[in-house]
This record gives C-alpha cells, sequence and structure tokens, in this order.
C-alpha cells in the first residue's frame, strides 16, 4: 500500500459515501418554519442597544447592537489630506471589516465584494447629512468592525444608524442625524428589520436610509422582486421606524454628552 500511494497528487479518501438529497426543496423548509415571527410582530424593529464614545482614542465612536447584529464605529478627522490636489470639499471615507468570527463561516482578513458594497451603501446614506463644504481639502474617516452579523441589510441598516451617531460624537458639522431601516416583502406581507433567515425567502429587500428631522431621503437600496406598490408601502412603514430610531439616538448622545459633563 505504501508503495502505490502518490505523494505528488491529491489522493481521495479511502472510503465515500453517497450524498443524501430530499424531496422537499430548501426553500420551502425555510417558509414553513420561518412563515411567522415567534418573538415579534412583523412590524415591529429588534431591540436597540447603542452606546456613544465607546473608542476613547477615536474624535467619535459608537457601538450599536440589535440581537446577533453587533458593529463597533469610530471616526478620525477631519484631518488635512496629503499629496492631494485642492478640494472645496472634503471628503468622506468609509471601511466597512468583518470580524473573522462574525459569520457562521469563519470570514478570511481580507475584504472582498461584500464589504465594499456595504461600505459603499454607508457612505451613500450618509454623504448627504454631512457639511463637507465646512472641510476643504480635509479627509473624515469611518471605520466599522462588524463583530457580529446577522445579514447583510441589517448590516446595512445599523451600520448607518451607528455611524451616524458617531459622527455626532465627534463633534462633525451635520444637517441631522441619519437613521435606517430595512423592510422585507415576504408574501402578501412586509417584514420590518427582518433577520438573515427572514431575508432568505423574502421575495424582495428595501433599505431606506433618511434624515426624520428634515424628512429627507438621504438613500434607498433594493434587491429583488417588488411591485411599485410594494416599493410605496415599505417607504411609508421604513419611514415611519426610521422616526423611532431617531428618537433612540438623540437620547443616547444626550445621555453620553451630559456623563461627560
Amino acid at each position: 500500500m505504501q508503495a502505490a500511494f502518490d505523494r505528488r497528487r491529491i489522493n481521495g479518501p479511502e472510503e465515500s459515501f453517497s450524498p443524501t438529497f430530499t424531496n422537499e426543496p430548501q426553500e420551502s423548509i425555510l417558509e414553513n418554519v420561518h412563515r411567522t415571527r415567534k418573538d415579534r410582530n412583523i412590524s415591529d424593529i429588534r431591540p436597540i442597544f447603542l452606546q456613544p464614545g465607546l473608542i476613547s482614542q477615536a474624535n467619535g465612536s459608537a457601538y450599536i447592537e440589535t440581537q446577533r447584529t453587533k458593529i463597533a464605529c469610530s471616526v478620525y478627522g477631519p484631518r488635512q489630506s496629503k499629496n492631494t490636489t485642492y478640494n472645496e470639499k472634503g471628503k468622506l471615507n468609509v471601511e466597512v471589516k468583518f470580524a473573522p468570527f462574525s459569520c457562521e463561516r469563519r470570514r478570511t482578513p481580507l475584504r472582498d465584494a461584500e464589504d465594499r458594497s456595504i461600505a459603499t451603501a454607508i457612505q451613500q446614506a450618509l454623504i448627504s447629512s454631512v457639511r463637507l463644504e465646512q472641510f476643504p481639502k480635509s479627509t473624515i474617516d469611518i471605520f466599522l468592525i462588524i463583530i457580529e452579523a446577522d445579514g447583510v441589510e441589517g448590516c446595512i441598516a445599523s451600520g448607518s444608524t451607528a455611524a451616524s451617531t458617531a459622527l455626532a460624537d465627534a463633534g462633525i458639522d451635520m444637517y441631522g442625524l441619519v437613521t435606517s431601516c430595512t423592510a422585507a416583502v415576504v408574501g402578501a406581507d412586509i417584514w420590518i428589520d427582518p433577520t438573515q433567515e427572514e431575508s432568505n425567502i423574502a421575495n424582495g429587500i428595501f433599505i431606506l436610509s433618511c434624515m426624520p428631522a428634515l424628512g429627507i431621503v438621504t438613500n434607498v437600496w433594493q434587491s429583488g422582486r417588488m411591485t411599485p406598490s410594494q416599493v410605496l408601502a415599505c417607504i411609508d412603514v421604513c419611514d415611519s421606524r426610521c422616526t423611532d430610531i431617531h428618537s433612540i439616538v438623540a437620547q443616547s448622545l444626550l445621555v453620553n454628552a451630559r456623563s461627560k459633563t
């Protein structure tokens, strides 16, 4: 046996087993299990824990936790950009990284397309709320570390809220606080703030980012199949929940400011 072993090639296992297939598709299994919510109503968001000023080394920071979604955000700047041409408006950089243990499958430390897509969505949600004309030839850097992820959509919504809170904690001039909410179309119903398992059975996902104090929408992100009437319904429901989240963000900033005095 040792003579027949070839070290130059990848040898197969000594024994193998035939794959097992189920008659019921995986989508129908998820649909039967998660057709109804057990912990909350379809119009309720997950409980939010928000703590500004968690990272003392940063100019501003925030930590947000919504059940199985946990994100830490830090803001550095504004600081002068070097080796760049003069620009009347400042630049807003957003970088997102997943912790290796944040997902069910261990992630590599290298950045991938998913990190960049989340960072782009968060940047688009925030850029219109920051008064970049006040910081010529300057850069504001936002770093988000996803400690635990429960769906890409939840990371975008929670990350946008945490980043806006961290910008306010850093004293950056802003037009208003940005909050974000997610909706999923499951059958004929609209589920607010879906988890990863709920997003897998949804026909479409919708994310709304806005400044509730000014009534301005900063970014809209949609995927999947949705009718125009469903999109309008998602906008109305998400806008109402963003107002509720805005009160949570404002209260957390007020409590943090009082604790510093």
